[in-house]
């Protein structure tokens, strides 16, 4: 039994939660594992581009977790790679076309990334450690912890350089004529900058309840 809030769960309900909170917070794709780092550099320059490219993942991973959990027991060992490479291709298909019919500046904005979706390596990773072995619900639930995790960490860096480098967000101006935007943040070096800030926050922020563990049996001893 597991408690939130006060309250005491199934284990089941504990397990499919611990499997969508882990990509958002404990195991974030970008903030904590420092996967999918080519899309996360180049796609940030906008909110928009980051919650476009983080949204197309998300869906991408939901799917393919949850057909490949189906078909895990039907494929052979030898060739599960190649089963869940072509099942992930398909999907990316799919939400190209999607962002296609529906924006096209996006679609433009995005380019060969979308297509590269499918050599992701946060895909294929929760692919085969954990879709390939658990039932269809965990499964789909940690695609969505994943891939949400994934989008908000975009956002994060697509905010900070969109507000700096162009003194927008969403396409919204913030601030007056006389802001000077820092076009560096729109560049590729802003983009390692803003990354290198964030992972910095994140991991200080995460350490927060170990450090304070530590100062109080300080205290106690």
């Amino acid at each position: 039994m597991a408690h939130v809030h006060g309250q005491e769960l199934p284990a089941s309900t504990a397990e499919n939660m611990e499997a969508f909170f882990n990509g958002l917070w404990n195991q974030n794709p970008v903030f904590v594992q420092v996967l999918g780092m080519c899309p996360t550099l180049a796609v940030t320059n906008s909110v928009r581009n980051a919650l476009a490219m983080g949204l197309a993942t998300t869906f991408v991973l939901v799917c393919s977790n949850t057909l490949i959990s189906m078909v895990r027991k039907l494929v052979p060992k030898q060739v599960r790679i190649a089963t869940y490479i072509l099942i992930i291709a398909t999907f990316v298909t799919i939400v190209d076309y999607l962002i296609k019919a529906i924006s096209i500046p996006v679609y433009k904005a995005l380019g060969a990334f979308i297509a590269l979706i499918v050599v992701n390596c946060i895909i294929l990773g929760r692919a085969e450690a954990y879709a390939s072995k658990n039932p269809v619900g965990k499964s789909m639930l940690d695609g969505l912890g994943m891939g949400l995790g994934f989008a908000f960490a975009l956002t994060c860096l697509g905010g900070v350089r969109e507000i700096l480098g162009a003194g927008s967000f969403l396409g919204i101006h913030l601030f007056g004529a006389n802001f000077q935007p820092w076009v560096l943040f729109l560049l590729p070096p802003g983009g390692f900058l803003t990354l290198a800030a964030w992972l910095l926050i994140f991991s200080s922020w995460k350490a927060r309840p170990r450090k304070k563990a530590e100062a109080l049996e300080e205290i106690a001893a």
